[in-house]
């Protein structure tokens, strides 16, 4: 997958493809701690051996069906209570790129995987490297399941399944760059009201009322929406309204 995307202004400009690593998103992090390196830099592979998801989960992809990478970038115009504001940018240019090439039923499962129905398309895993009260660098990570049609998880699928062919994954990576770096654009212009508005109405059990689990215990509530910081709001069932961390809910049926 060796090539300069050509349609972008930065994405993708300069494109570190390796055959195999254990994790791009650290293979990113160790080119920031040795030298100076472009913001917009990708880091891709067709065989990441350990990759790595929210929860610290392990993100199962097979050799060569799917996309595995990092990108690089320098969000410095965003304070670190604003960084949540990745993972919203990250999602809806994920969310862009799917509804052009599969049928109805995507939506975004807080924080951000992207779901087709019941079932985990993708994923993102966001670290950031701060700077006093701003944010320096930031390394997204992306998993997109796209031509893989067997799973051990059976809670996934994939863009080969879904459409029941398969696709070129250098065009789709490289449509996900524009649709990405039009995204972060847009933040940049202060657009994140905007942006924060579009995620909330895409968000998987949006008003809903279902079962999920916290420090131990089940209880049902409904998602209403995410505070500044990015914590999911969930009302109860009495009307209190409790905000949760990514480690600190679950969600059950």
């Amino acid at each position: 997958m060796n090539k300069i995307f050509a349609q972008t202004l930065f994405l993708g400009k300069n494109l570190i493809d390796l055959p195999e690593c254990h994790s791009t998103n650290t293979i990113a992090a160790e080119l920031l701690s040795r030298q100076s390196v472009a913001e917009g830099s990708v880091v891709t592979t067709d065989h990441q051996t350990a990759g790595r998801g929210q929860r610290g989960n392990s993100w199962e992809a097979a050799a060569g069906k799917n996309l595995t990478f990092s990108i690089i970038l320098k969000p410095s115009f965003l304070h670190v209570q604003e960084q949540f504001s990745l993972n919203i940018i990250t999602s809806l240019a994920i969310y862009d790129l799917l509804t052009e090439l599969l049928p109805p039923g995507l939506s975004i499962k807080w924080p951000n995987d992207i779901y087709y129905y019941q079932q985990k398309l993708g994923g993102i895993l966001i670290e950031n490297t701060l700077k006093n009260t701003s944010l320096e660098w930031s390394v997204l990570g992306i998993g997109l399941n796209v031509n893989q049609t067997r799973f051990k998880d059976g809670k996934a699928s994939s863009m080969a399944i879904i459409a029941g062919k398969d696709f070129a994954r250098a065009a789709v990576l490289e449509r996900l760059l524009l649709k990405l770096e039009s995204r972060y654009l847009q933040l940049k212009a202060g657009g994140v009201a905007a942006l924060r508005k579009e995620y909330l109405s895409r968000l998987y059990w949006l008003g809903e009322v279902h079962t999920f689990r916290s420090a131990g215990e089940d209880f049902n509530g409904k998602i209403i929406g995410i505070d500044k910081v990015g914590r999911l709001a969930v009302c109860l069932p009495d009307d209190e309204i409790r905000y949760f961390w990514i480690k600190e809910i679950e969600f059950i049926r």
